[in-house]
């Protein structure tokens, strides 16, 4: 039987560094499920290795562990502190190059139609 949605809600996103992470939670049922539609979709060599790896983990007697369904170490958080820049140390305003810019295409010389 080939699964139709993964166990994992946006499993297809998912960077193999957060998809480490998350699959963590899920029990031995789970896993054989998730093999299951990776092996009948994308079937990624270097994904199912992650997965059987972990499904062998839990045949062998691992427990689900609390991975967080919500960790994306792959995203960075807010930057901390503010812009540097002010009215004093930005640059100063310059007008368009004289050829134009895309929404001030250049005029055509007098002599050319």
């Amino acid at each position: 039987m080939h699964e139709t949605t993964p166990p994992i809600e946006g499993y297809e996103g998912l960077p193999v560094g957060t998809l480490q992470h998350r699959v963590r939670s899920l029990d031995t049922e789970q896993m054989r499920r998730l093999v299951d539609y990776e092996e009948s979709h994308a079937n990624r060599a270097g994904v199912l290795e992650i997965l059987r790896h972990r499904l062998h983990d839990l045949e062998e007697g691992a427990e689900p562990s609390g991975g967080a369904q919500d960790f994306q170490p792959e995203r960075p958080g807010p930057p901390a502190g503010g812009s540097p820049v002010s009215a004093d140390t930005a640059a100063p305003a310059s007008s368009p190059p004289p050829h134009g810019v895309p929404n001030q295409p250049a005029k055509p010389k007098g002599d050319q139609q």
